[in-house]
């Protein structure tokens, strides 16, 4: 469970920066070069090579050095381990609400 833990808060972690959420947005349609990566952002290789490093960190991108030039994909299952841990705090959430409409609704017709 700690390393489940500790998985999630780099996957977040990772996924609080809007620069990283566009790389891997544009990652979705397919592999791409860390200089394909940078053309939409105005900021330096290296800049954008450190953005790629989080997200290697936080294993949600796979890079492959092809002679001189890094390739990044999307990491393997990483965004299903996000994807699964919201959904189950979607689904509590939901409960709550309904749990909480139920309340609503005897305290309602208490009053009439």
């Amino acid at each position: 469970m700690v390393q489940y833990q500790s998985e999630l808060d780099g996957a977040f972690a990772a996924l609080a920066d809007p620069t990283r959420r566009a790389i891997l947005q544009r990652l979705g349609r397919g592999s791409a070069s860390v200089s394909e990566l940078a053309e939409p952002f105005e900021m330096s290789l290296t800049g954008l090579k450190k953005h790629v490093q989080v997200l290697e960190d936080a294993e949600l991108v796979t890079t492959v050095k092809v002679g001189r030039v890094r390739r990044c994909s999307l990491g393997p299952q990483k965004l299903d381990d996000v994807q699964r841990w919201i959904e189950d705090h979607r689904q509590t959430l939901e409960d709550r609400l309904d749990r909480f409409a139920e309340l609503l609704d005897r305290t309602q017709g208490q009053e009439k």
